[in-house]
């Protein structure tokens, strides 16, 4: 049977629980405030809290899904349906650059997660993760300004997919490695099986292999026991840090560590560890408040996307802890799906209004610029 840690929720901020948002649906967010924890120094103007005085970047979106950017400073941005748009830098709109071949979208599956290789100045190589008319795989394929026709190469197939909980978000850590944030694919079971790709966070070489340090011998699987994480930061000190979704009281931010197992489906928000066997969460949300997807570290803050919540809530990072949460622009833009630091110091935010979930307003999709002090 399930537990589920029973906290008072108190004003909306939920910190030391996790999980939420229905099988049905990708949202989640609230929890009380935790014991003062212990803090690392903040450099001068290294804060990173986001100002209230967005600037929007490109409007007329369909479902975009995650933002990357280029060496050069342009960005690149998915869209659900299978579009890759660039946005070079400095400028206002975003432009069609080229489709990727093979994408099916079916409710909350399609072409999701980029991630820019850490060479790219020399091979030119971006990575995606998507849905296909049989499995979630994650491709690698050559893009320049230029290009007009991708390519695809296989770099990991077989991941089960569905029309919900497909995960999705892929990110290169410090150690030049890929980690690739895997949903359940609605089968609860598959996020304690460590033979399945699903319901974990997955690490690998950039060619799809297994690298050396993994927990498990021959494994891709670098944690386990998750329901659909959707958000993947590297803060300063290599640390990683991933929001997930929650099925109906808790969604959560996890300090991802090797070979730990996050308790889904056991159990849902902070509870017994039975003996060392789970991580508890750091943070958890009252499913409304939240529905967690991409997040982002600037400065030293983790700044989480939420959808259901329509709101970008921020953390203080202290070391291994987390502070309490901050909402802003609550209700102002609706869904927002993506949060990514821009090699300036800013955080680009995109909403998800248009994702069938949402209310789409004149505009929508957008993405939006925001500085942060």
């Amino acid at each position: 049977m399930r537990t589920s840690s029973i906290v008072a929720a108190t004003t909306g901020l939920l910190v030391l629980a996790a999980c939420g948002s229905s099988s049905a649906r990708e949202d989640a967010t609230d929890a009380p405030p935790a014991a003062p924890a212990p803090t690392t120094a903040v450099p001068p103007g290294a804060g990173g809290h986001a100002s209230r005085s967005p600037t929007t970047i490109a409007t007329g979106l369909d479902t975009p899904w995650e933002i990357a950017f280029l060496p050069s400073g342009d960005a690149l941005v998915s869209e659900r349906g299978g579009r890759i748009l660039l946005i070079a830098k400095g400028a206002r709109r975003a432009r069609p650059l080229a489709r990727v071949p093979g994408v099916v979208e079916q409710a909350e599956s399609g072409l999701l997660g980029l991630a820019v290789s850490p060479t790219y100045a020399r091979d030119r190589l971006v990575h995606a993760y998507l849905t296909t008319a049989t499995d979630n795989r994650i491709v690698r394929f050559r893009l320049t300004p230029r290009t007009r026709r991708i390519r695809p190469r296989v770099v990991l197939r077989g991941i089960a997919k569905a029309p919900i909980h497909d995960g999705g978000r892929i990110a290169f850590g410090p150690d030049g490695l890929l980690y690739a944030g895997v949903g359940d694919a609605g089968d609860p079971s598959r996020a304690q099986d460590r033979s399945s790709l699903n319901g974990k966070i997955l690490r690998m070489t950039p060619a799809g292999r297994v690298p050396r340090g993994n927990p498990f011998p021959g494994s891709l699987v670098w944690s386990l026991g998750h329901r659909n994480p959707q958000g993947l930061a590297f803060d300063r000190a290599g640390r990683l840090w991933a929001s997930e979704f929650g099925q109906d009281t808790y969604d959560e931010v996890n300090l991802i560590r090797p070979g730990r197992n996050y308790g889904w489906p056991q159990r849902e928000g902070r509870g017994p560890t039975d003996g060392g066997r789970y991580a508890n969460p750091l943070v958890t949300w009252a499913t409304d408040d939240a529905s967690p997807s991409g997040a982002a570290v600037v400065g030293s803050r983790l700044h989480v996307a939420a959808l259901r919540g329509e709101r970008l809530w921020s953390i203080p990072l202290r070391g291994s802890r987390l502070g309490a949460p901050r909402a802003s622009l609550r209700g102002r833009y609706g869904r927002i799906r993506v949060a990514v630091a821009a090699p300036d110091g800013a955080l680009w935010i995109a909403t998800s209004n248009r994702d069938g979930r949402g209310d789409p307003r004149d505009g929508d999709d957008r993405i939006l610029r925001i500085p942060v002090r």
